[in-house]
């Protein structure tokens, strides 16, 4: 439903190297709606901070043109809700940090989420997916502990 960004404001350039690893690591207990949900949030954010990911157009050989895919793709991972949080905590200094917490889901008002985050300490949030983008080495160890969301 929303996301919360941390890394750097929606106003901030991008940096000027292209990443190389994006990925996205869900809470693991979430039903396959609402993972789906939340790995697409993270997702869209992710494309709109780092709009370089987006490759180029596709063409058919009959000339349809389709919009361009991210050519590094994007795994989805598992993860405990805690290991979310320590992950969040981890990355923050080293990669550009995409979170959505868990407030997201409890409302389709963006105005109720800002709120219900306001409500809450930084360190009380509690995510339900968080994505990660930048150089391959740093995000392989970041996340190297991970499986394949199933």
């Amino acid at each position: 439903m929303f996301s919360q960004t941390e890394t750097r404001t929606s106003n901030e350039p991008e940096a000027t190297q292209k990443p190389e690893r994006c990925v996205i690591v869900v809470d693991e207990l979430l039903p396959p709606g609402k993972a789906s949900n939340a790995a697409a949030v993270v997702a869209f954010t992710l494309g709109q901070r780092h709009s370089r990911l987006v490759g180029a157009p596709l063409r058919g050989r009959d000339g349809a043109v389709h919009p361009g895919l991210i050519p590094i793709g994007i795994p989805v991972l598992r993860a405990t809700s805690l290991q979310l949080s320590e992950l969040r905590q981890r990355s923050l200094a080293h990669c550009d940090v995409v979170g959505f917490p868990v407030q997201g889901q409890a409302t389709t008002d963006y105005n109720a989420f800002l709120d219900a985050v306001l409500a809450h300490p930084e360190e009380s949030l509690q995510y339900l997916a968080i994505g990660l983008v930048g150089s391959k080495n740093r995000i392989g160890k970041l996340v190297g502990g991970f499986s394949l969301f199933a």
